[in-house]
């Protein structure tokens, strides 16, 4: 590198030796890639510029980066914010969000025994055997 080269200049030298060692199809691709990485930056940028001055022209919330002391998104929603409801008191324990679900709420298990695989069994499953001592299995 001699030292008369901008820095611009010598990032794109070393840029196209990098793509040098490449066959020609490839560095075709990666620089078609490039630059539609860029023409498409371009486009959402000048997209979100030309929302951003329709919202701004026909009153509506700009979606723009949240900034200290806006509010929150919810404050946006409009006819589609939820009601308010009543503080609750502090005594009061807050529910979570299972409690509202109505009845969408999955279903409480019953303690009653569930059946277990060898109630399927039938004449096939194990005989229940007592034991007279601490090990009935055990021999001497």
């Amino acid at each position: 590198m001699s030292a008369g080269l901008s820095q611009a200049s010598v990032k794109s030298q070393i840029f196209e030796s990098l793509l040098g060692f490449l066959p020609d199809w490839v560095q075709i691709t990666v620089l078609a890639l490039i630059v539609l990485a860029v023409v498409a930056s371009w486009v959402v940028k000048i997209k979100r510029k030309i929302a951003h001055r329709r919202a701004v022209r026909t009153g509506q919330p700009v979606h723009a980066a949240a900034q200290f002391g806006q509010g929150r998104g919810a404050d946006y929603l409009g006819q589609y914010a939820p009601q308010q409801t009543q503080q609750p008191q502090p005594s009061q324990q807050q529910g979570s969000g299972a409690d509202h679900l109505g009845s969408y709420a999955p279903q409480q298990a019953q303690p009653a025994q569930q059946p277990s695989g060898a109630d399927f069994l039938g004449s096939y499953a194990p005989q229940q055997r007592q034991a007279d001592g601490p090990s009935a299995n055990a021999s001497a």
